[in-house]
């Protein structure tokens, strides 16, 4: 009985040390002694509004301080995806500082979500509509996805791969992101809603939001639902939640690194999207380190997580 009780201890002790191997720790805090630079386009964005950065900043942290009905939607969001508050904030205050000025009042999103019913929207490039798109025989190799995330994953790859930039079957395709081309109506580049998602985002995170919070699923053939759901802050956090979710999955089950412990980081990504690639780079380049002997690179934040780890205290401080 003893032994056996050793034997346990040891597998247990075994477990433990492999799990502390398996993913190392980011600290807290900023690898970037100063901010870096932020984008042209940014910039541009705000000085034709007549705005600055700081200001945006305290716009948007106005927004969450003076409604804790909002911060208890986000709590709730944060506790049903096993992450903290922090990182849902994070990514909302890097998207309304750097993408575009928070509404004062977290009325005004619903309102807007109820006024995407009103048009006919659709996901379309050139007059052909995604969903007759994606029954092209390029995509063949993604028809037995069943998950939205990896089945959206894989069209996306499938449209960088044949599509982006290239003549097909006589037929020109811009060089541009699968989201800009198809999935934004009103223009390209436009996100959405107190979370800024943008359409694909939301549409890959369909399944895990619909298995965590019950949510029904998104349809790509009903882009009015699409964007509806976007706007509406009872319905986009979770969709922000789970966006943050993967990312902290993919960086851990793939790159080996836990990020759970910085807002920063998870905001970075929120704002550059592709998790699962960038981690797949970020393995493979450490795996060249490891073989030269180099110390491993921890991942890094960019301007947008630079500002939100910045300013942590401040954040921290509204809960």
């Amino acid at each position: 009985m003893k032994k056996l009780i050793l034997v346990i201890l040891g597998l247990t002790l075994a477990a433990t040390l492999f799990a502390a191997d398996a993913a190392t720790l980011v600290p807290a805090g900023n690898r970037n002694a100063e901010q870096p630079d932020i984008p042209g386009a940014s910039s541009r964005r705000t000085q034709a509004t007549n705005t600055t950065f700081q200001a945006k900043y305290r716009k948007v942290y106005a927004l969450l301080q003076n409604d804790a009905d909002l911060r208890g939607k986000i709590k709730k969001a944060a506790t049903a995806y096993g992450i903290d508050p922090l990182h849902i904030v994070g990514a909302i205050v890097g998207e309304h500082t750097y993408n575009v000025d928070a509404y004062d009042r977290l009325q005004t999103y619903y309102v807007k979500a109820i006024s995407y019913l009103s048009s006919k929207l659709s996901f379309a490039y050139d007059g052909e509509d995604i969903t007759d798109f994606v029954q092209r025989p390029e995509f063949k190799k993604c028809a037995g996805m069943s998950d939205s995330y990896d089945l959206w994953e894989c069209r996306e790859q499938v449209w960088n791969h044949s599509f982006r930039g290239k003549s097909v079957g006589g037929e020109s395709f811009p060089d541009d992101r699968f989201g800009a081309t198809f999935f934004q109506p009103y223009y390209a580049g436009q996100t959405f809603g107190l979370g800024q998602l943008n359409p694909l985002t939301a549409l890959q995170m369909s399944d895990l939001v619909h298995k965590v919070s019950g949510l029904p699923k998104l349809d790509v053939a009903d882009p009015n639902s699409v964007y509806k759901t976007i706007m509406d802050p009872d319905l986009t956090l979770p969709y922000v939640a789970a966006t943050i979710r993967k990312s902290i999955d993919a960086y851990k089950s793939i790159a080996g690194f836990d990020i759970s412990g910085n807002p920063g980081l998870t905001a970075t990504l929120y704002n550059v999207g592709n998790p699962e690639q960038r981690a797949y780079a970020l393995k493979a380049e450490n795996d060249k380190r490891r073989g030269a002997g180099e110390p491993e690179k921890l991942p890094e934040e960019n301007y947008y997580g630079w500002l939100v780890n910045d300013k942590l205290p401040e954040l921290k401080a509204l809960f």
